[in-house]
């Protein structure tokens, strides 16, 4: 028998009994959908993660500091791994890293404890230099305001829990000023330092420094929710933000700035703290850490912590895939009871087409072909219905952060090869729910099968 003719007839049967078929097909379609919907929502969540952490610059950053050899409280003191000097993380190493391939900016990290003034009330807060390149990390995403106008601008953002502890109404901040207290490190007469050095790096000399009250004005750009500056590489979470190179120029003291006045080597040259170094893409980060390490620096990254983030997705797509095929399973339970009951009434149809020489392999293709269009058409509708109730879950999600005044988020997501998978796996479980009813329908006696009334 021709494949043309098994599909023709194959439909003509279907057709036969249309509700019944229906409703089988309405099964396979009801399990493929509750299979696409959670897969859906799990690899949603997957991109959603993936994009955050991508566009937050943890993935592709490291984290560099110097090496020394100064014990830490309680542990002994660290030994050098050689007997090379250990190297300063001045001006020069920052430019050697800047030249490395793949990398995209070498900033420093300016983060320092302060008083800000506003309506005559001092506040206590960490202040945090943000470079340009943080406004497309998605920190910023629906913020209240807008972002710095200029890299050397006089302007601040504020987080939202600080905002509130300036005013009831953190909106009206926006536009007004506020005063910031630092301490501005000033290098004595007898030392030969930079007068330009950056905030987070040392300018002193053997002559050591003097630390002077100073006080600068910023105008109120923005209010964010989210707290961008609490990065791995800070030490504590910083509630007022200024450009990076704003804060550069102020020369606030810093933690290592006693640490660096009793090693006077590096006396005359600007040396920091720590210096983030952003990558291309996360797959360079690798040989970015090599090759820093072998300048003579500790390196450190986020890049492991993706690592156990992939295997969570992995482990959760399969508890979801594996709720999804249950729904599919009671719909192999019915196309099977579809096509035994197929058999009890056709079976005098099954005898003439012995009779006229058909094969018990055609028999055999014809349940097939029949199982295989119900699970065809059922996967085609079960993907749309899967698609359907994804975008309903996420417009509930929406709809929901709304009101609850959040940013919304895409939830589900249904890529090609999901498609193409729902899709083959609806067929191939239909072609197993037809094995036992095609098996029992070629074994028919075709005598007895005529005589059946």
């Amino acid at each position: 028998m021709k494949p043309r003719d098994l599909t023709d007839l194959a439909v003509r049967n279907l057709r036969e009994s249309i509700l019944r078929n229906a409703l089988t097909t309405l099964g396979v379609a009801v399990g493929v959908a509750s299979l696409v919907a959670m897969l859906s929502l799990g690899v949603g969540l997957q991109q959603l993660a993936a994009k955050r952490l991508s566009q937050s610059g943890l993935f592709d950053t490291i984290l560099v500091t110097p090496k020394n050899a100064f014990r830490g409280m309680g542990r002994p003191q660290r030994e050098p791994e050689s007997d090379k000097p250990l190297r300063a993380l001045d001006d020069d190493a920052r430019k050697e890293m800047e030249n490395l391939p793949n990398v995209i900016e070498v900033y420093p990290q300016v983060r320092f404890f302060t008083e800000i003034r506003f309506n005559n009330k001092p506040y206590a807060t960490v202040v945090a230099g943000m470079p340009e390149s943080s406004k497309n990390s998605g920190s910023f995403d629906g913020m209240q305001g807008s972002f710095f106008s200029s890299t050397t601008a006089n302007e601040a953002i504020l987080q939202i829990e600080f905002a509130k502890d300036l005013s009831d109404k953190p909106a009206t901040l926006i536009g007004q000023e506020l005063i910031l207290r630092y301490a501005e490190r000033q290098a004595l007469p007898s030392a030969a330092a930079s007068t330009d050095a950056p905030a987070n790096s040392s300018d002193s000399s053997g002559g050591g420094f003097s630390v002077v009250p100073k006080e600068l004005r910023l105008k109120i750009v923005g209010i964010v929710e989210t707290e961008p500056a609490a990065g791995y590489g800070g030490y504590g979470n910083a509630r007022l933000l200024m450009p990076l190179a704003t804060a550069s120029t102020l020369r606030a003291a810093q933690v290592n700035d006693l640490r660096d006045i009793v090693r006077d080597s590096n006396a005359g040259k600007t040396t920091y703290a720590s210096l983030s170094v952003r990558a291309k893409s996360p797959s360079q980060v690798d040989a970015l850490e090599t090759s820093i390490k072998k300048m003579g620096f500790n390196a450190f990254s986020l890049l492991d912590a993706s690592k156990s983030l992939r295997t969570f997705f992995t482990v959760f797509d399969s508890l979801l895939g594996i709720f999804g095929c249950l729904a599919l399973a009671v719909a192999t339970l019915g196309i099977v009871n579809t096509l035994v009951m197929a058999i009890l009434e056709r079976r005098r149809e099954i005898g003439v087409l012995k009779a006229l020489g058909a094969a018990d392999s055609d028999v055999q293709k014809l349940f097939f072909v029949e199982a295989g269009v119900m699970g065809f058409f059922g996967g085609v509708f079960g993907v749309l219905f899967g698609w359907l109730l994804g975008r309903a879950v996420t417009f509930g999600t929406n709809t929901y952060l709304a009101r609850q005044n959040l940013n919304p988020i895409e939830l589900s997501s249904v890529p090609w090869w999901l498609v193409v998978s729902a899709l083959a796996f609806g067929i191939l479980v239909s072609l197993a729910a037809g094995l036992y009813p095609a098996s029992r329908a070629a074994k028919l006696n075709p005598v007895d099968a005529l005589r059946y009334e």
